[in-house]
């Protein structure tokens, strides 16, 4: 045998040993499949710890890992048995989500660690090019002479320690039983911007997820993107970005979120708050053995491109449940927004459809109330009527048994899989093709057991599920194939009711793509097309974003059932231009792309629709016009374009664009304006 082929088999040998084979018990690297994201997994003093680099850039510092459990505490004391390592790659489809199909690919560690007591537990770490996850996994094993067969997972002490100057862009979380009615935490509080790490938190129980932290270690300012600037963008430090969440979270767990920071240590994961859920249920997460917690989350980046085009939510979970039906994305129309509580009757939800009908959308919304202010019985005479004029009724409800004291019914028709079967089978019946389910309690694991009880039980019934007044998803687009989106956000209907919240509308809405909405979809809750927040389009405050902001933020705020929330007087005022874009509206997507922007400044995306067409949009929260040079590599250079931009005066207009000969498109985009291009 040549020297040659002995030298190749030398390093297939030592390929498997490094990639198969357990390690020893020294600290554990993990690289991602580029190379570029590393991972180290340390014990020093007994305690284990974990940082990051990317590119040779430390990301994280040395952060913490470890539980404190009913049978053990594994978070001191500890010694690494051994580890192993291995290459996944795979792929998967989706629906409804970013991307409609992705590639994982990852190197996967599992590392077996033993206390002093002889218990042993596994931590498991993913690293794909851009993502981190991890998890803990805990065997069958013997405890005080027993083989206990579940525990109680009383914390966890992983945590999140980044560089100092980091700057943060986080929602606070709120205390139980607060807000309207007693409806909150509803992850509906306002986002930071550039915020210090050290800011306590607003109500002093921390941040929810997702959470999005700006990495300024001490490199020369650099302009955020490579665009092209003749306005009065801020030069900023953007040296890197961190998104944290986590995912696969239904009945198995509760739901965590992040402690305030602390310095040393940085932000660790922190359960529910026990008086959650009306006191009910358990602070703790309870799993049985052998049993796994759910996945930990970073994604990390240079750039904001991979904040933006993460799907790392989805690359670790698997649905738990195969699809009833052919579930239908669209769009919806929604009386409540201007119209509100007096626009739950028969008469005014015929305008709606009809106005639904009319715009070529799927569905119609009937909001709180209908139980009464309708009728069951006129229900039924609805959705047939609707379902005449091409169109279907989506229903909402309230979560209650008696987590909160919201009065608008129906009530007591989610909280239980009787009073749920019931209600299921008669919607079915009649042609109802989705729910709204409003106010829940937190996220305590029994909440997490009811959402995908509701989930699981509407998917038996045909019916797609929306939440609101709820918790952050995670995951569930790919574990709950009926799961449509949540709210879990300052939403549009704080637009209506607070002049305030119409003036920080651009803001929101340039910050969700990089955080709330890159981890999850988002039902922000319409498309608002009248002039003023009222019924006449007259009176009450004005909406502060332009027309084409408007049409933009459809394309922009990512749901495969999109609310349009258009009037009916929209149909006589609009330019026929608008209307026509918004026929023609989509809501799922093959592939998105960051083309540029800033969280809470401006933010340029770009989708591929499942029909092919790519759409170009744009949005502006700054006070000066913003002229951009954009890359456009999906559109033929010199090909002209459809583009939909304001005039300095803020009124809407449309004509052609051309792509210079170096794929390129120079763009201006007002204040609270927007931005669309797109192929004729």
């Amino acid at each position: 045998m040549s020297n040659n082929i002995l030298g190749k088999c030398f390093t297939l040998l030592l390929f498997y040993l490094l990639t198969f084979l357990p390690l020893s018990a020294e600290d554990v690297k993990v690289s991602s499949p580029d190379g570029r994201l590393v991972v180290n997994v340390s014990c020093e003093g007994g305690r284990l710890y974990y940082d990051a680099t990317l590119n040779d850039q430390r990301m994280l510092k040395k952060s913490a890992l470890g539980l404190k459990t009913s049978i053990g505490d594994f978070s001191r004391n500890l010694s690494i048995l051994n580890s192993s390592l291995l290459t996944l790659n795979y792929d998967y489809q989706m629906r409804g989500t970013k991307a409609s199909s992705h590639a994982y690919k990852a190197t996967k560690a599992v590392i077996d660690i033993e206390n002093k007591d002889h218990q042993r537990f596994s931590i498991i770490f993913q690293v794909s090019d851009n993502d981190i996850a991890f998890r803990y996994a805990i065997p069958r094993q013997k405890w005080q002479g027993k083989e206990p067969k579940r525990l109680r997972i009383k914390s966890e002490l992983s945590s999140f320690n980044f560089p100092d100057g980091t700057t943060t862009f986080i929602s606070p979380q709120i205390g139980p039983e607060s807000g309207w009615e007693q409806t909150k935490p509803s992850y509906e509080e306002g986002y930071s911007a550039d915020a210090p790490m050290d800011t306590p938190s607003q109500y002093n129980h921390g941040y929810i997820f997702p959470a999005l932290f700006h990495l300024t270690m001490g490199t020369d300012p650099t302009v955020s993107s490579k665009a092209n600037y003749r306005g009065s963008v801020p030069s900023v430090r953007s040296d890197a970005w961190a998104l944290i969440s986590e995912t696969s979270v239904g009945s198995n767990y509760c739901g965590s979120h992040l402690s305030d920071y602390q310095p040393g240590v940085g932000y660790t994961i922190a359960y529910p708050d026990a008086g959650e859920n009306n006191g009910y249920g358990s602070d703790f997460a309870a799993i049985p053995l052998p049993g796994e917690t759910p996945w930990r989350t970073i994604t990390l980046g240079t750039s904001l491109k991979p904040i933006v085009e993460t799907t790392i939510s989805y690359d670790l979970v698997e649905p738990l449940y195969k699809p009833s039906t052919d579930y239908k994305p669209g769009r919806y129309t929604w009386s409540w927004l201007i119209w509100q509580d007096k626009s739950i009757n028969y008469d005014d939800q015929v305008k709606f459809i009809d106005l639904a009908s009319a715009m070529g959308f799927e569905y119609c919304l009937v909001d709180n109330w209908w139980d009464t202010q309708i009728g069951r019985d006129r229900i039924e005479g609805l959705s047939k009527y609707a379902q005449s004029k091409g169109v279907h009724l989506l229903l909402w409800y309230n979560s209650n048994g008696f987590w909160n004291d919201a009065p608008q019914g129906p009530r007591d028709c989610m909280s239980t899989a009787i009073a749920r079967d019931r209600e299921m089978k008669w919607m079915q019946s009649i042609g109802i093709k989705g729910i709204k389910v409003d106010f829940f309690g937190g996220d305590k694991q029994e909440t997490m057991r009811l959402y995908e009880d509701i989930l699981s039980d509407a998917n038996r019934h045909g019916l797609q599920v929306v939440f609101h007044g709820c918790t952050v998803p995670r995951g569930w687009e790919r574990m709950y194939p009926n799961f449509v989106a949540s709210e879990a956000v300052l939403a549009s209907e704080n637009v209506f009711f607070n002049e305030g919240a119409a003036i920080k509308q651009p803001f929101d809405l340039t910050l969700h793509p990089f955080c709330r909405n890159a981890t999850a979809s988002m039902d922000w809750g319409g498309i608002i097309m009248n002039k003023h927040l009222s019924p006449d389009n007259k009176s009450r405050h004005t909406r502060k974003t332009t027309d084409i902001f408007e049409l933009a933020s459809g394309l922009i705020m990512q749901t495969s059932v999109q609310c349009v929330a258009m009037q009916p007087n929209n149909l006589g005022e609009l330019p026929e231009f608008e209307l026509d874009f918004l026929r023609r509206l989509p809501t799922t997507w093959e592939e998105t792309r960051f083309i540029d922007g800033y969280p809470g400044r401006y933010v340029v995306l770009a989708r591929k629709a499942t029909n092919g067409q790519w759409y170009i949009a744009g949005l502006n929260a700054l006070k000066e016009p913003l002229k951009l040079t954009l890359d456009l590599p999906m559109f033929t250079p010199g090909e002209s374009l459809r583009y939909y931009v304001d005039e300095p005066s803020g009124e809407p207009t449309v004509f052609p664009l051309k792509i210079d000969k170096k794929g390129r498109a120079k763009v201006t985009i007002q204040p609270n304006g927007g931005i669309i291009l797109k192929r004729f």
